[in-house]
């Protein structure tokens, strides 16, 4: 504006500049009576545009001004123009200049005004075209064979001169030896130009190797495929890297603790990963350039930082010189997680066979030309390697190691110099003076790490809670060791690493303590990681986790296939129990009078294998002889028929290795359970062929309807999945099934081959097309195939009306299971919401909770996003309104705030109510926050680190730990505020604690979340209160059909089906070192379960012994494939008997102890 200006005529009248949003002050502004003042207001279109124009225009009349309106975007607006005072032909005239731009146009525009409404002669030259797309300049290297690249920003930014942020950029790339072009467009959904090439044809054109973006989504949402088309951009075939451009100042943003606000995430972050795009830094700052008053308003332009420029800068060199580099002398380093750390659980990653995916990786890597050298090609092998370079009972080095990979100290100090002040402070006060002593021996850092040839693969160093136990009590941010940053610095400057691949969910590293999103070379995981390039196998069917490494460790993300599903069958007591179930039904009917016999036969072996416990059975007051025994028959039936009919994991994936024979019917079985879009339930159309109502929960109706689902899924089967229906089921919406299910489904699943096909295209510098997540067996079969770097959702349309209905019906489950349970409503309850189960789900948790209070989401009717909350009238609920305690984990703060302020609105609306107090608990105002989590910079619960390090006395030391961790309140006023006595006093008037599981791809067992965060909050509630509260569980696997049961019976539910179900445990027997791994990490959460919720009994803690420590056949498997894994679980058992968690019978501590033995001669 100040260029122009200076470029007037000197008799230029007076130009006053201001924001629309600043229309208020305009009426106190003084005009010369004695001149004539046109009045010219550029609006963005819409209803509220055509509002303030009117406004605008009232007061130009009451001046006695000339009004003029044009649109802010690049078209015609009729309304606008009708409002003009100014001949059409002039209006359109003048409108030429705005909608090309630049700064001739604007001077030529005022001018043009100034001769045409004012009488002055000053002359001006006519529009100059300016067109929507092009180059805008092109910088090349000396080296002719250097990589190229394409920078491409919005039209907008070049008419407006605000380009020196783009020439920033390419100075730095240009500085690291990259040629590159910058390219400007209206947008990337732009039509063709005169040529009839898009803006991607014209991208394409140049032949990049790397595309640098700052400018929003290319692709638009397929209906009939239900995911995004990433459109022709994607065609292109190279890394597309999104440089982060802030709306806000530099300095607002580095003393952010979140980073980008919510507009920033949703519209630069969340958005274009629906592209596929690679998610970098911020390196441009909104700034003001001229506070100058003359104009009546300061002026803003794009202004770039030092550091992230060169962050963007330097990725997208080394994402090009991917496509450069020849397969034999690419580095490549393969990481294996190691969390909890511990010698039995290396290779952590969740649903999937670590150790064989690394072998079959490397395997790949060789045949597509990488230097491998020699490497072990038995899983178990290769594991017992890396095991002899790591024992986290210590930070000493080994003395028995083999060490192939170490660095000198002198080089991380060199590194070390360069870290901020701040950065220095935290490790020096943490983990003390740089190098530290973890794993330090002679001069050098030890990894633990094998090298084969040009490939390493790596355990990740420990976090730090284990070396620093004290920490996990007062510090949730506690900075990652001196060795761990010292590993990620020598895969970059040592050992030169062209890419990182993380092999599966998840890691340490991107939960590492800085911004929440858009990150500084302060925040742990940019510091430790770099610019290298980031390969992350996913499981498919967690969007909030995977979407957490892209935006904080700008991971390209290859989803994989969930493990293999399988119904969970009978064994062992169950099958005796109902074959004596079917012979009491035989009796009824044919020999009523040994009905007593067979009833005690019954009873016994309830209490024998304590299904009585799982279902509060007691024995009638009339024995055996009493009629209403038989009634409690079909109660013990519908439960055999739950445990029977469950959906449990069959095995473990491997990466690229799609489900065959068995497993695969199973799997097409489970994920066809449900409605899949417009795809039948297969199950429910079976039952309904076969006369049997599908929600029947009688043991023989499922088996019925199983043998039926089996038999036709392996007639598929055996003619190789040939769409050619059956004859007999070739009509109606059973063949349309059919063919979906042989046509679609299957070869979706088959493409599971793509993984490591897409990991070795990423190493290639290729473009990994975006493809949807979520749970497969949830009606999501689109998010099929895997190998594509997946998306999850746009936070602003979190809840949907899906989920809302949902999350409704699972609030009135909750509050009937309550009533049921009480005999009257409840009053308060707690809530665990993810952002995990947000992104699958679309929101229920939040509709819970929302439901629970009584208040309902308005959405938009075209875009389906919220826009409001409506109360609803106490007659409509039907019901009281129940006050919530929310729990929110890291990421949900960090992916919803929108959703935060969405509840955080919703609390305070219901507290404003004029009800009773009755009816509404909250009435009367709000004096404690109702929504909790981590502090700001920090992710978990803290209990995991607790229990691993066995540091703790009691309830009160996990009460302590979780308060600690959890909290800092969240609302629209504050954001992360420390307020643990507000949490204190919330839970101490807590009656309920409750969390919801959205699928049956994984349970309670086989995770450490559910028991930090639920089983922490029950342990605190326990604490607070002096008094247990009830623990339920809801359960949304079927969005038909939600439920709540209580966390007791969820336990017994999973305990019984899937941890000691020979089934599950001859599939981990095939999975070798991390088939042990998973029974060891069963153990770990049963334990934690125990310690937090009190919901283990102790026949399960027997069982569990005889099952995985007594069977001889389950011992030699671990002494072959993980003799650690079974010291764990000897361990754990001990530890649970001492701390009083499980009354062990002596015969049993003395088995224990005497297999710890074992394991001690088998190891040496």
């Amino acid at each position: 504006m100040r260029s122009v200006w200076e470029g007037l005529p000197g008799d230029f009248p007076e130009l006053i500049v201001k924001k629309t949003t600043d229309y208020a002050s305009l009426a106190t502004e003084e005009t010369s009576s004695d001149s004539r003042t046109v009045v010219i207001a550029r609006l963005l279109g819409g209803q509220d545009t055509q509002s303030l124009a009117q406004d605008i225009s009232s007061w130009a009349k009451g001046i006695g001004g000339v009004f003029i309106a044009f649109p802010g975007e690049a078209t015609f607006d009729e309304d606008l123009a009708f409002m003009s005072e100014i001949p059409g032909g002039s209006y359109k005239y003048a409108l030429e200049y705005l909608i090309n731009g630049g700064l001739e146009n604007f001077s030529s525009f005022l001018l043009f005004l100034a001769d045409t409404l004012l009488g002055y002669g000053f002359g001006f030259e006519e529009p100059k075209v300016v067109p929507n797309s092009g180059l805008y300049l092109s910088q090349k290297s000396h080296d002719p064979l250097a990589p190229k690249a394409v920078v491409v920003f919005y039209r907008a930014h070049l008419i407006s001169s605000n380009t020196r942020f783009i020439r920033d950029l390419v100075d730095k790339m240009v500085l690291l030896g990259m040629s590159v072009d910058a390219y400007f467009c209206y947008s990337l959904r732009s039509a063709g130009n005169e040529e009839g090439l898009t803006p991607a044809k014209e991208i394409q054109r140049l032949n990049p190797d790397v595309v640098v973006t700052t400018v929003l989504a290319s692709g638009s949402f397929d209906d009939d495929e239900l995911s995004w088309d990433a459109g022709e951009m994607s065609k292109i075939g190279v890394p597309i890297l999104q440089a982060l451009v802030s709306t806000n100042s530099q300095s607002s943003w580095a003393e952010s603790d979140f980073g980008l606000g919510p507009m920033d995430v949703a519209m630069n972050v969340a958005i274009p990963e629906f592209d596929g795009r690679i998610i970098s830094v911020p390196f441009s700052f909104k700034e003001v350039v001229d506070d100058d008053q003359h104009f009546g308003t300061s002026i803003s332009a794009y202004r770039t930082s030092e550091a992230g420029t060169f962050s963007v800068a330097g990725l997208a060199n080394r994402l090009a010189r991917l496509r450069q580099k020849s397969n034999q002398s690419k580095r490549v380093a393969i990481v294996l997680s190691a969390y909890p750390t511990r010698r039995s659980r290396l290779g952590n990653a969740v649903g999937l066979d670590t150790p064989q995916s690394a072998v079959n990786l490397l395997a790949e890597l060789r045949r597509a030309g990488y230097h491998t050298g020699e490497f072990p090609t038995d899983p178990v092998l290769l594991m017992e390697l890396l095991g002899e370079l790591v024992d986290y009972d210590s930070t000493e080095v080994l003395p028995r190691g083999r060490y192939e990979v170490t660095w000198p100290t002198e080089k991380y100090l060199e590194e070390f110099s360069k870290f901020s002040a701040k950065v220095k402070g935290e490790l020096i006060e943490t983990w003390g003076d740089a190098p530290g002593d973890a794993f330090v021996a002679h001069g050098k850092f030890h990894f633990p790490a094998l090298r084969f040839g040009n490939v390493i693969v790596a355990i990740q160093p420990s976090r730090g809670f284990g070396e620093n136990p004290i920490a996990i009590y007062h510090s949730a941010e506690l900075a990652p060791m001196h060795h761990y940053i010292a590993f990620y610095r020598y895969l970059d400057l040592e050992f030169q690493a062209d890419a990182i691949i993380h092999l599966g969910k998840h890691g340490t590293l991107e939960w590492l303590p800085g911004k929440s999103v858009g990150l500084s070379s302060d925040c742990y995981p940019q510091l430790a990681l770099g610019d290298v390039p980031f390969i992350y196998p996913f499981v498919v069917n967690d969007p909030g986790e995977g979407t957490q490494a892209k935006r904080r460790s700008h991971a390209t993300i290859i989803d994989h296939m969930i493990p293999p599903l399988t119904r969970a069958g009978s064994y062992g007591s169950t099958t005796q129990l109902e074959d004596l179930l079917d012979e009491h039904q035989k009796l009824t009917a044919l020999d009523p009078s040994k009905l007593p016999r067979i009833r005690e036969q019954i009873w016994r072996l309830l209490e024998e294998c304590k299904i009585d416990q799982d279902l509060n059975l007691n024995l009638p007051n009339g024995g055996f002889i009493d009629p209403d025994f038989d009634s409690m028959v079909s109660h013990i039936d519908g439960y055999l028929c739950e445990l029977k009919d469950a959906v449990i994991r069959g095995g473990l994936h491997v990466l690229g290795k799609p489900p065959e024979g068995d497993l695969l019917i199973d799997t097409v079985s489970a994920i066809t359970r449900v409605s899949q879009g417009n795809v039948a339930s297969l199950r429910s159309l079976l039952a309904k062929s076969i006369g049997i109502d599908p929600g029947s929960s009688s043991l023989r109706d499922s088996d019925l309807l199983d043998q039926a689902t089996q038999g036709l899924l392996r007639e598929l089967a055996e003619r190789d999945w040939s769409i050619d229906v059956p004859e007999e089921f070739s009509g109606g919406e059973l063949g349309e099934v059919i063919r979906w299910i042989s046509g679609s489904l299957v070869p979706r699943i088959r493409l599971t081959t793509n993984e490591i096909d897409s990991i070795i295209h990423a190493l290639s510098g290729g473009f990994v097309e975006p493809g949807p997540s979520g749970a497969p067996s949830r009606g999501m079969a689109h998010v099929l195939p895997t190998g594509r770097n997946f998306y999850s959702i746009d936070p602003r349309a979190i809840p949907s009306r899906l989920s809302y209905e949902v999350g409704r019906r699972l609030a009135e489950s909750l509050v009937e299971r309550f009533v049921e349970d009480k005999g009257r409503y409840p009053k308060s309850v707690g809530v665990v919401i993810w952002g995990t189960a947000a992104m699958r789900t679309g929101g229920d948790d939040i509709s819970q909770v929302l439901a629970l209070l009584g208040v309902r989401p308005i959405w938009d009717q075209d875009s389906s996003r919220v826009t409001g909350l409506e109360v609803l009238p106490l007659e409509e609920l039907g019901r009281p309104r129940v006050d919530v305690t929310c729990r929110i984990s890291g990421f949900f703060r960090d992916a919803f705030p929108q959703s935060i302020k969405l509840l955080d609105e919703a609390f305070e609306m219901v507290a404003q109510l004029d009800e009773s107090v009755e009816a509404n608990p909250l009435v009367g105002g709000i004096s404690t926050p109702r929504i909790f989590g981590p502090p700001p910079r920090a992710y978990g619960s803290g209990l995991l680190p607790l229990l691993i390090s066995k540091d703790w006395r009691g309830d009160e030391d996990l009460t302590e730990v979780y308060l600690n961790w959890s909290g800092f309140s969240y609302t629209r006023s504050g954001f992360g505020l420390p307020a643990k006595d507000a949490l204190s006093a919330r839970l101490r008037v807590t009656e309920v604690a409750s969390k919801n599981q959205d699928n049956r791809e994984h349970d309670i067992f086989d995770s450490d979340d559910y028991m930090q965060d639920h089983g922490g909050m029950i342990a605190a509630i326990r604490t607070l209160s002096e008094k247990d509260p009830l623990a339920y569980f809801g359960d949304s696997s079927s969005v038909e059909n939600p439920r709540v049961r209580s966390l007791e019976e969820e336990a017994a539910r999973v305990f019984r089906s899937r941890v000691v179900n020979p089934k599950w445990i001859s599939a981990m027997m095939r999975h070798g070192y991390k088939g042990g791994f998973e029974m060891a990490a069963t153990a770990d959460y049963l334990f934690g379960y125990q310690a937090t919720a009190r919901v283990v009994k102790d026949w399960m803690f027997d069982a569990l012994t005889q099952s995985y420590v007594a069977d001889e056949q389950v011992s030699e498997f671990f002494r072959l494939n993980n003799p650690d894994a079974l010291a764990s679980i000897c361990e754990r058992l001990i530890e649970a008997n001492t701390r009083g968690l499980w009354r062990a019978a002596e015969v049993d501590l003395q088995l224990l102890r005497r297999k710890l033995m074992e394991v001690e001669g088998w190891k040496e």
